[in-house]
């Protein structure tokens, strides 16, 4: 049994619920722009950090004490390639580069070296005992979200073997190989939707699906190659739960540079459509027409201006989303060189405009 959760805020926001104020938290909140983060991961590569759930466990939880009362969700740290490495491949963390793929797939025969039915729960055992960690550690203090990389992503990231400019290779499957681009995003959702599920076996609270390079694909490309894939995870995980005696969760997408298919979005599935900074707020409410609740959308580098930028702001984001039916966050993740005190009076000023 995990100790009864004392802020469900974000829980109610995410279901359309009435709640007080708008709830808060922020994309990459536990990472290396806290001070504490470098104390703690040490000189651990980045995938061995994750995948010690004491070490991941205490990451996740750092935002919620240096921030107290001001964050009202928990995301566990991980990242969204263990799904590729699950299937079989092989990912470094590089320092300054980025994820590097030993041996990206490059052509249709590669796919034969892809494990399509790979033991989620045992390849990810380690990532669920971080997460059941987590919950216990937390206390109920606030909900803990678990998450996992869209299927076109993973695709993006398994094909590149790494990240892109261009995307070169990837469009080339897309264009030349569209049979083969379908059975392997197929295979990755699958592969998405057991171990979300199993994220929530072990105590995720909430689910948020990252389609960081959504905007990537033109608005038709989208229809094909990522909505059809979006719409089976948000499909199948609560099917998949049911199965396993287990209540729904809310679940969140986040497609980053889509702005185009907000539309199609919030008719995916998803109880949350998560917004970058490219579309107004006041639109995205005309569009999304209580249908979903949105999360976002505040542009990451507003937390370098002064503070009279961040109050600004802040309170225009607000107006412009509603109290209701939303979830404050930046637009993408917090970048390492910001300042955790900055980070701070982003949150002050959100619970201070909250209540005015």
């Amino acid at each position: 049994m995990f100790p009864p959760l004392q802020n469900d805020l974000i829980i109610r926001a995410a279901l359309g619920k009435p709640v007080p104020r708008p709830p808060v938290w922020l994309m990459r909140q536990a990472g290396r722009y806290l001070p504490e983060y470098h104390i703690v991961k040490g000189t651990r590569d980045f995938f061995e950090t994750c995948r010690d759930p004491e070490i991941a466990s205490e990451l996740t939880i750092q935002p919620i004490d240096h921030y107290d009362g001001l964050i009202d969700a928990a995301i566990i740290f991980n990242d969204i390639l263990v799904i590729p490495q699950a299937m079989g491949m092989k990912v470094n963390m590089v320092d300054q580069v980025g994820p590097q793929f030993e041996s990206p797939i490059r052509k249709p025969e590669d796919l034969d070296r892809i494990d399509f039915n790979c033991d989620v729960s045992e390849k990810l055992s380690w990532s669920f005992d971080a997460i059941t960690l987590t919950r216990h550690k937390l206390k109920g203090r606030v909900p803990l979200l678990g998450f996992c990389g869209g299927p076109w992503t993973l695709m993006c990231y398994m094909i590149e073997g790494g990240g892109s400019r261009i995307f070169r290779f990837v469009k080339e499957w897309l264009f030349r190989y569209p049979e083969d681009s379908h059975k392997l995003l197929k295979g990755i959702t699958d592969v998405a939707v057991e171990y979300l599920a199993l994220q929530v076996k072990a105590g995720a609270q909430m689910l948020q699906v990252f389609e960081s390079w959504g905007g990537q694909l033109g608005p038709d490309d989208f229809d094909e190659f990522a909505l059809p894939y979006l719409r089976q995870i948000a499909h199948e995980v609560p099917l998949r739960l049911a199965e396993m005696g287990l209540e729904r969760v809310p679940m969140t997408i986040f497609s980053k540079g889509s702005w185009y298919a907000l539309d199609e979005l919030c008719d995916s599935g998803f109880d949350v459509v998560s917004l970058d900074w490219l579309q107004r707020p006041e639109d995205a409410v005309k569009i999304a027409r209580g249908r979903v609740s949105l999360q976002g959308n505040l542009d990451p580098c507003v937390l370098y201006g002064s503070d009279e930028v961040i109050h600004e702001k802040v309170r225009k984001m607000l107006k412009g989303f509603g109290k209701q039916r939303y979830i404050v966050n930046l637009g993408h993740g917090t970048h390492p060189t910001m300042s955790a005190d900055r980070v701070g009076y982003f949150l002050e000023e959100v619970m201070l405009a909250s209540e005015e």
